[in-house]
């Protein structure tokens, strides 16, 4: 497709702005809520909770960090 000079092409939806943020505000989400089932999980002594939330909590991390260092786009 051609655009005239002064238009610019349009930014795809998977890399605007609000997707990012969005995706950003899952996992911090994510990261609370794998707080809070690792704390009911240990108060419950539920062994999967508490493997699942430890999962949940180190993807959590991960990825926030992946983000603060500019590996995600």
């Amino acid at each position: 497709m051609r655009y005239s000079e002064d238009q610019a092409p349009q930014t795809i939806y998977a890399q605007s702005e609000g997707l990012q943020f969005m995706l950003t505000f899952s996992v911090c989400l994510g990261l609370l809520i794998g707080v809070v089932l690792l704390w009911l999980g240990r108060h419950g002594r539920v062994l999967w909770l508490q493997a699942w939330s430890i999962g949940l909590i180190a993807v959590s991390i991960a990825y926030l960090a992946a983000d603060l260092l500019g590996y995600v786009d």
